[in-house]
């Protein structure tokens, strides 16, 4: 497994920021697999949010997959949170 996902749940109101979540999945075998899985877990999270909270506090997903070793990722995720 080469590739890590790393997710980030964010709203678009100022003075809120990012907060990381945990993917259901965090590793796969390649950028492609990753990528698609990225998509489908933003997708699933925000269809679970009501509407009402969605809307209010401007939420979106954003997520990256990062080829580098485990410790590499997460030493960046804490740096640029």
């Amino acid at each position: 497994m080469n590739f890590i996902l790393a997710v980030f749940l964010c709203s678009s109101i100022q003075g809120n920021s990012c907060k990381q979540i945990q993917p259901d999945i965090k590793e796969f075998k390649d950028h492609y697999d990753c990528a698609i899985h990225g998509y489908q877990f933003a997708q699933e999270t925000i269809s679970g949010f009501d509407r009402k909270f969605v809307n209010d506090y401007k939420v979106y997903m954003k997520f990256m997959c990062n080829k580098k070793q485990k410790d590499q990722v997460w030493n960046y995720l804490k740096t640029h949170q």
